[in-house]
């Protein structure tokens, strides 16, 4: 299936001009690519032994169905026991049609490695198709795509354990791709924008905050684990490496949520999908909602550090919202 954010028309310039405008679907989509283009200039182990690559790749290949059903096994013990706690309708998640959705996009995603093709090409190439992935599951319950972004990422995790150590950074930089257009609502915020100019002062404010969201994400998951040093998540504390990169993409996907409520000039994305995906996921993952709260205060002391007072006055109410959403009047848990 081809991807649908590069088949976007170019936005016409002015009449006259024969030189089209990028249009701001893919002005942004190849902002959020270049984040791996960075990513990858700071891994210095890529090998250029054609046999290493060769033989991870075929390891990846041999186990990738039988991956994606320990995946989906893992998945169901973590969270299967929400579907009925949630009320879910079962029907909404077929754990065949996930595997097969799995096996379909991690092909692409060794495809590229095996190729030696650059994670941000992974991301422009299926980034699209991803994101029909995600609204198709969202669809009738936004809640599901929780189940289909965790059996996905666990797919990942365990391909990675199978591989040779010196290979599992760079291969990650492309399933990480998955994970951030599977978990963060990154083709929507693309669509969102082709409502703008290019020259609009809320697009510009995207642009601006979106080649930082990494470093913002990693800088509130420094100081939360600063504040809450001993706190043990279900998958450990968090200053362990895998629970620092899960809480660096939760954080990240807060942040993007917040850009489709000011693209979209609503807070249908918020309280529509976000909010009901943490309350069923995050008890089950034992993250208390005072840390969400801490998360939440420090995106808005990070976001409003990075932007001028009218700048600000697009993100205000979306953040107040988002505050009173997992206030303690509504979550009133504490450590």
């Amino acid at each position: 299936m081809n991807s649908v954010m590069f088949n976007t028309a170019l936005v016409s310039g002015s009449q006259g001009e024969s030189k089209p405008e990028v249009s701001p679907v893919i002005h942004l989509a190849k902002m959020w690519a270049k984040k791996y283009v960075q990513r990858l200039d700071k891994v210095n182990d890529i090998h250029e032994g054609g046999n290493l690559r060769e033989n991870t790749v075929e390891i990846m290949y041999n186990l990738l169905r039988q991956t994606s059903i320990e995946a989906w096994s893992q998945t169901e013990k973590l969270i299967g026991r929400e579907l009925h706690r949630h009320e879910i309708d079962r029907t909404l998640i077929d754990p065949w049609q996930i595997s097969q959705d799995s096996f379909v996009i991690y092909n692409k995603a060794i495809d590229s490695y095996a190729k030696q093709l650059p994670p941000e090409h992974l991301a422009t190439k299926i980034g699209g198709y991803l994101g029909k992935v995600r609204s198709n599951y969202t669809m009738s319950d936004a809640r599901v795509i929780g189940f289909v972004s965790m059996q996905i990422h666990y797919t990942g995790q365990i391909l990675l354990r199978q591989i040779p150590y010196s290979e599992r950074q760079v291969v990650n930089s492309y399933f990480k791709v998955i994970d951030d257009y599977l978990y963060m609502p990154l083709q929507r915020a693309y669509e969102a924008s082709a409502k703008h100019e290019l020259n609009s002062t809320v697009l510009q404010v995207i642009q601006k905050l979106l080649p930082i969201s990494t470093d913002i994400a990693r800088s509130i998951c420094e100081r939360v684990n600063l504040i809450y040093p001993r706190y043990h998540t279900h998958s450990g504390l968090l200053s362990d490496p895998v629970v620092k990169i899960a809480s660096i993409r939760d954080v990240e996907m807060f942040q993007v949520y917040l850009w489709v409520c000011v693209l979209e000039d609503s807070i249908g994305s918020i309280q529509h999908e976000l909010f009901p995906l943490c309350v069923m996921l995050y008890p089950a993952l034992k993250v208390q909602w005072e840390l969400i709260r801490t998360m939440i205060h420090l995106l808005r002391q990070e976001v409003g550090a990075r932007l001028g007072d009218t700048e600000k006055t697009l993100f205000k109410p979306y953040l107040e919202i988002l505050w009173e959403m997992f206030s303690p009047d509504i979550f009133p848990d504490s450590f």
